[in-house]
């Protein structure tokens, strides 16, 4: 299971600018540092008899959202509030992934209809409003912020994969500059962005967008692969890189140091969302696929 580049086209698969003029760019690739990563404790999440969880959005008031394959095989998306489930799907969705919940109860994710083509959605207050990214021939929606703010990524007509920002119903495109692909992944209220792109050697990169500026981020020693998807307001990122041997692990990104996360015991760890408590939410993999909340340990 990915949330990167490749994930996005693989979505695609199954379904079938404007650009940021005056930004500059700027690489970063911090020294690990475990003093910058606190201990947590870790929380498995399983929806009730589904075959697969996965945990992807997280607000300040613990509610968590994600999605589940039932005994079918088909996919749902899911609220975890106050210890119960709600299961939910678009209207027309034959398989659905929800990505996000802001702190105003506000839901976001994709879906794909019946023709298998893909959509993004809202929820909010039981509606859904569906949308698609102005031409494209796929959206896929990523992260969303306490403004109603939306990022993710769509197809264009060529089959080129873009980042996009959709602000007060309109679109922008979010590509890092001369990149081959680019994924918008997550947004904060100080309306920064973190994502990943590949460049044109087929290498895949984190960055983040802050004030119009483009800053790479690679995990030390990743295989040419850092997806962070997450940003907390006083901007902690989170996202997961590729190790040497091809195995991927959860990170955390705090004042330019990079921090260990791994679910125990885990071969595979994805961490996607952090809130304000610095609160995780993700995916392992441990005897199947399972969704996880991952809480800071307060230090004396």
């Amino acid at each position: 299971m990915k949330y990167k580049i490749t994930a996005v086209l693989a979505l695609i698969v199954l379904s079938v600018a404007i650009a940021l003029a005056q930004s500059s760019t700027s690489t970063i690739s911090p020294t690990p540092s475990t003093a910058a990563s606190p201990s947590f404790s870790f929380t498995a999440i399983n929806f009730p008899g589904a075959t697969r969880t996965r945990a992807v959005g997280l607000n300040d008031h613990g509610d968590v959202v994600g999605d589940y394959r039932d005994s079918s095989g088909v996919f749902h998306g899911y609220l975890l509030s106050q210890g119960n489930f709600t299961s939910f799907d678009p209207p027309g969705s034959v398989l659905t992934r929800c990505l996000a919940i802001n702190n105003l109860g506000v839901i976001g994710g994709s879906f794909l209809d019946s023709t298998n083509l893909g959509h993004s959605y809202v929820l909010n207050r039981g509606a859904f409003t569906i949308f698609d990214f102005p031409g494209a021939i796929a959206t896929i929606f990523q992260g969303m912020n306490d403004l109603g703010q939306v990022v993710g990524a769509y197809v264009d007509s060529v089959g080129n994969t873009h980042g996009f920002l959709m602000s007060s119903g309109n679109f922008t495109t979010v590509d890092f500059p001369g990149a081959a692909a680019s994924v918008a992944g997550g947004i904060n209220d100080r309306g920064q962005i973190v994502g990943n792109y590949d460049d044109s050697s087929g290498n895949n990169h984190g960055f983040l967008l802050s004030a119009g500026n483009f800053t790479t981020i690679d995990f030390p020693g990743a295989l040419g692969e850092t997806a962070p998807f997450g940003i907390a307001a006083n901007g902690e990122i989170v996202g997961f890189y590729d190790d040497i041997n091809g195995l991927e692990h959860g990170f955390t990104l705090i004042a330019a140091n990079f921090g260990p996360l791994d679910f125990p015991g885990a071969f595979l760890t994805d961490a996607v969302r952090v809130n304000d408590a610095g609160q995780i939410v993700g995916t392992y993999n441990l005897a199947g696929q399972h969704g996880f909340l991952a809480t800071p340990i307060q230090k004396p």
